[in-house]
């Protein structure tokens, strides 16, 4: 599973808040250079309650960098 978060680092307190998080998982049903992936972006301050799903199919794992399949991620849950 690859985690994506989203944090605010405040430069005048010095304090971290957790501000967004998606979660990126691979559902075991591509090989070794294309994946499959279900996508969950989670409320604010919590690692459990989805805000929004999605769903990512046929992503060249080996060829293309890993902003290209958060990117997917993002449009795959419509943002």
């Amino acid at each position: 599973m690859i985690v994506v978060k989203v944090e605010l680092h405040s430069a005048i307190t010095g304090e971290v808040t957790e501000i967004g998080r998606m979660n990126i998982i691979n559902d075991g049903t591509g090989d070794a250079d294309v994946g499959n992936y279900n996508v969950l972006l989670m409320r604010r301050g919590t690692t459990r309650r989805v805000q929004r799903g999605g769903r990512v199919e046929g992503h060249s794992r080996k060829s293309l960098p890993i902003w290209a399949l958060v990117s997917k991620a993002l449009k795959a849950v419509k943002f």
